[in-house]
């Protein structure tokens, strides 16, 4: 009783295949994992962005260092 058992999830499947055919499941699909492969770019892209800055901001910040030094 702590859970959904095996039987209740084959009966939870084929009421959702009755309800929205497989050819609908199957477009729904593809598009939730398009989405999933666009937004996991998007992440990716934005780490690569704030590295970039991060070593920009570093050599920034070590070039104004040795100018210090050389005065």
């Amino acid at each position: 009783m702590a859970g959904i058992g095996i039987w209740q999830l084959i009966i939870i499947l084929v009421i959702v295949l009755l309800l929205f055919g497989t050819k609908r499941l199957k477009n729904l699909g593809g598009d939730l994992g398009s989405a999933i492969k666009g937004f996991k770019g998007a992440m990716k892209e934005g780490d690569d962005k704030a590295e970039k800055e991060s070593k920009d901001q570093k050599s920034v910040q070590d070039d104004s260092t040795n100018s210090d030094k050389k005065d």
